[in-house]
C-alpha cells in the first residue's frame, strides 16, 4: 500500500507493514534482545566493580524490566492499532509525548547501531587487519539494508539465527562451568573451581553497598534492547498469542543467560582472578582448552554486533514511519514498497549510518567518545521505558473499562510502576556517581530541550494537526481481525 496524496488523510500506524514475523521469530527476537553484546564483553569490568553481587545485579534489573515488558504488553494489547511505543505515548498522553518518545527511540538505535558498527569493524580487524576501516560497515549495511527491503520475515529470520548463536553460546559456557566443576578444574594459577568461589574471597558484597551501586551502572547497559519484542508485534502474525508468551519468559531467559552463566564463570574463577579489560567467556573458554577461544567468542560478539544493528534499522524505519504518519516527521517517509516495508524510511536510517565511516577515522579518542554516546543512549533508553509506565499509568485512568477486560493485565498495576519508575531514578543517580557516566547526564537534558524546541515548531503546522486528528480517529477505530494469521 502506497501513501496517500490527499493532503487531509495522511497514512496511519495501521496502514502500515503486514504482519509478517510468526511465533518463532518473536520468541528467538525476545531472547535476542535480552541478550546484548554488554553480557559477553562488559561483565568481565561489572564483575571486578561488584564482586559475585553481580549476580543480583543482574536479577534485581530484570526484575524490574519484567513489569516494564508486561506494562506495554497490555498497552499493545489493549488497542492493536498502537504499533510502536510512541503510538500509545502520543493517544493516552498527547501528541508531544509521542514526539519525544518517537524520535527519543530513534536515536536510541541510531546510537547504538553506529556503536555496533564501529565494534563490528574492530571485530573484521581481529581476523583481517589489513582491511580497510571502511569497508565492513558498508558491507553490513548493504546486506542488513537488502534483506529488510526484501519482507519483515527477512528481518526475523536474521534476528532468529542471530539469536540462536548467542544462546549456544551461553549454553556452551553454562555446562563447560558445569563440567569444570564436578571434576574440581584447577588453572594453571592454582585455582580450583568450586561453588565456594562465589562466597570465600570477601563473601558476596566483597566492596560493600556501593560496590553493588557500581554495578548498577554498567549492567544496567546490557539490557538494552529488551523492549525490542514490543516494536515487532505490530508486524507478528497472532501479537495475542505470541506477546504474552515472549514477554512471560523473560525472567526465565534472565536467570539462564545472565544469572546462570555468571555463577559459572564465577565458579570457575575466583572474581578477583577475573581481567575486567578482558572478555570472562574468552578465559573461561581458553581454560577448558578450546582452540581458538578468542576467535570463537569474537565470532559469537560478532553476531551480537550485527543483530543489534539489524534490531537498529529495522527499528528505526518502523519509528520514523510511526512518527510520519502522526505528522511529527516529513509525510515522505510513509511510503511503503510493494510487500509493505517502510522503504524510505529504511533508506533514510542506511544513510544516517553511514556517518559512522567519518567516526571510524576520527581518530585516537574514537573509545572515549563512543562511551559516552553509548551512555547517553542507555539513558534515552531508561527514559523510553519510563514514558511506556507513565502511558500504562493513564491508560489506567483514561480506559478502566480496557483494563477491566484486559486478558494481559500488569503485574501490580500502578504501584508496580511507581515502584519501577523509583528503580530508574536510582540508576540516574548511580550514574551520577562516575565521571564519565555523570557527563551523559548533562547531554540527556540537551537532547530532550533540542527536542522540545523542534516540537514548539512541529506542533504550530497545520499538516501535523490534521495528521494528528487522523491519527487519534484511526486509534479509536474498531479493531477488525487485526490479531488473525495473515
Amino acid at each position: 500500500m502506497t501513501n496517500s496524496s490527499s493532503a487531509v488523510s495522511p497514512p496511519h500506524a495501521h496502514s502500515g507493514p503486514p504482519r509478517g514475523l510468526s511465533n518463532r521469530h518473536i520468541q528467538l527476537i525476545a531472547i535476542g534482545g535480552a541478550i546484548g553484546t554488554g553480557l559477553f564483553m562488559g561483565s568481565g569490568r561489572t564483575i571486578s566493580l561488584a564482586g559475585p553481587s553481580v549476580v543480583f545485579v543482574y536479577m534485581v534489573i530484570g526484575f524490574f524490566l519484567y513489569f516494564m515488558m508486561r506494562a506495554m504488553g497490555e498497552l499493545l494489547l489493549s488497542n492493536l492499532h498502537y504499533k510502536t511505543f510512541a503510538d500509545f505515548a502520543a493517544d493516552l498522553i498527547g501528541p508531544w509525548a509521542g514526539f519525544f518518545v518517537g524520535w527519543s527511540y530513534w536515536f536510541c538505535w541510531i546510537v547504538t547501531a553506529i556503536a555496533e558498527l564501529v565494534a563490528i569493524t574492530g571485530y573484521m580487524q581481529f581476523w583481517w587487519p589489513s582491511v580497510p576501516l571502511w569497508l565492513p560497515t558498508v558491507v553490513v549495511l548493504a546486506v542488513v539494508f537488502l534483506l529488510n527491503a526484501v519482507s519483515v520475515k527477512n528481518f526475523g529470520e536474521m534476528e532468529f539465527w542471530f539469536a540462536l548463536i548467542k544462546i549456544v553460546a551461553i549454553l556452551a559456557l553454562i555446562v563447560t562451568g558445569v563440567v569444570m566443576a564436578l571434576t574440581h578444574f584447577t588453572s594453571p594459577d592454582g585455582h580450583v573451581a568450586q561453588i565456594a568461589n562465589l562466597w570465600n574471597d570477601g563473601g558476596w558484597f566483597p566492596h560493600g553497598a556501593m560496590g553493588v551501586v557500581a554495578g548498577f551502572q554498567i549492567a544496567v547497559f546490557a539490557f538494552v534492547g529488551v523492549e525490542l519484542v514490543g516494536t515487532t508485534a505490530a508486524e507478528a502474525r497472532d501479537p495475542r498469542k505470541t506477546l504474552p508468551r515472549a514477554i512471560n519468559s523473560v525472567p526465565v531467559r534472565i536467570l539462564i543467560f545472565y544469572v546462570g552463566s555468571l555463577l559459572a564463570i564465577l565458579v570457575v574463577m575466583p572474581w578477583r582472578a577475573i581481567d575486567p579489560e578482558q572478555s570472562p567467556f574468552v578465559a573461561m573458554f581458553a581454560l577448558a582448552g578450546l582452540a581458538g577461544a578468542a576467535s570463537v567468542v569474537n565470532f559469537v560478539v560478532l553476531t551480537s554486533a550485527m543483530s543489534s544493528s539489524n534490531s537498529g534499522v529495522f527499528s528505526t524505519s518502523r519509528m520514523l514511519f510511526g512518527l510520519a504518519a502522526e505528522g511529527s516527521a516529513p509525510r515522505l517517509f510513509t511510503g511503503l514498497n510493494k510487500v509493505g516495508v517502510p522503504v524510505r524510511a529504511l533508506y533514510v536510517t542506511a544513510l544516517v549510518l553511514l556517518l559512522t565511516i567519518p567516526v571510524l577515522y576520527a581518530g585516537d579518542s574514537i573509545i572515549e567518545a563512543f562511551t559516552l554516546i553509548t551512555s547517553v543512549a542507555s539513558l534515552l533508553f531508561m527514559f523510553v521505558w519510563s514514558m511506556i509506565l507513565v502511558s500504562y499509568m493513564r491508560y489506567r485512568h483514561k480506559f478502566p473499562e480496557r483494563h477491566r477486560s484486559s486478558e494481559y493485565k500488569m503485574p501490580g498495576g500502578v504501584v508496580a510502576c511507581i515502584a519501577v519508575l523509583l528503580f530508574f531514578a536510582f540508576v540516574v543517580w548511580a550514574l551520577s556517581l562516575e565521571p564519565e557516566t555523570e557527563t551523559s547526564l548533562v547531554a540527556l537534558p540537551v537532547w530532550l530541550g533540542l527536542l522540545g524546541v523542534a516540537w514548539v515548531f512541529v506542533r504550530r503546522t497545520e499538516s501535523h494537526r490534521q495528521a494528528f486528528a487522523w491519527f487519534k480517529k484511526e486509534m479509536e477505530r474498531p479493531v477488525e481481525n487485526e490479531h488473525s494469521e495473515g
